[in-house]
């Protein structure tokens, strides 16, 4: 058995995603908490909230949390407003936002263009500028066109190195199931066309004592020149991990978790 489902399926029935529809677009959201230090988590291409949920767990009773999944529509404008929307439904104003690849694209620009919101930002694991994603794969392709299946396959493909007996053989497994059956077709293409026509971002707005950097010295997607592209655009704290893959969140949870408590004051 896969112990890393086992976990995320027992939060997930336990903290099922409640559906929110915003300026149109449907979002699925996980809320816990009513004090304490307030916490923004946005996923990356492959996974939903829940797919923060050791942390999650581990916060639940002393920070509140705003976990988010993203609509099958819209670009990072859209995104970034729908977002800002629901922090004040949801009254999460001044809240650390964190977001990992993809998500922590999203998570720059909101800092950048909304930064009253903002009582923190840590991008994590991902990238500062989106020159030449538009002709790197899967995003070079016409994600309009191409069939679902392929698109999945790309990322399959390419997790399937990580087979059993392979160390992140669990994660591969859980990550494989996100693509395939867990992420809807319509939220899977709008998040590659985030990445594929986002606009370059703005200057950081927040300080750089609100400023934080997670990395992972084996990342296999976000590369050496990348993340040191990141410090240079982002000056912040760095939090690098040595090992950690694209997912430290997932493999190493625990140490994930105590960066979290640090930036949040806990």
């Amino acid at each position: 058995m896969n112990k890393l489902i086992e976990s995320r399926d027992a939060f997930t029935r336990q903290h099922p995603e409640r559906r929110v529809s915003v300026n149109g677009r449907e979002w699925g959201a996980i809320r816990l908490g009513t004090a304490g230090p307030k916490l923004v988590l946005l996923p990356g291409t492959i996974g939903r909230a829940e797919i923060f949920w050791q942390q999650i767990e581990a916060l639940h009773g002393r920070a509140q949390i705003l976990a988010l999944s993203y609509p099958a529509s819209g670009g990072l404008e859209d995104w970034a407003a729908d977002i800002a929307a629901l922090m004040a439904e949801e009254n999460m104003q001044g809240a650390a936002v964190l977001g990992s690849s993809m998500g922590g694209y999203l998570a720059q620009y909101l800092a950048a263009t909304e930064p009253e919101l903002f009582g923190g930002l840590i991008a994590a694991n991902t990238l500062a500028s989106v020159k030449g994603v538009s002709q790197a794969m899967p995003y070079a392709l016409d994600l309009e066109a191409t069939p679902i299946a392929d698109l999945r396959q790309g990322f399959t493909g390419g997790l399937a190195q990580w087979a059993t007996p392979h160390p992140n053989a669990a994660l591969g497994a859980l990550l494989i199931g996100e693509v395939e059956s867990r992420i809807p077709t319509g939220e899977l293409v709008a998040r590659l066309k985030l990445l594929k026509y986002a606009p370059e971002l703005p200057a950081p707005a927040l300080p750089q004592s609100q400023t934080f950097i997670i990395d992972a010295g084996d990342e296999h997607l976000i590369t050496a020149e990348m993340r040191a592209q990141l410090r240079e655009a982002l000056p912040a704290k760095a939090f690098p991990f040595a090992t950690g893959t694209h997912f430290p969140y997932v493999t190493r949870p625990a140490e994930y978790t105590a960066i979290l408590e640090q930036v949040l004051g806990l």
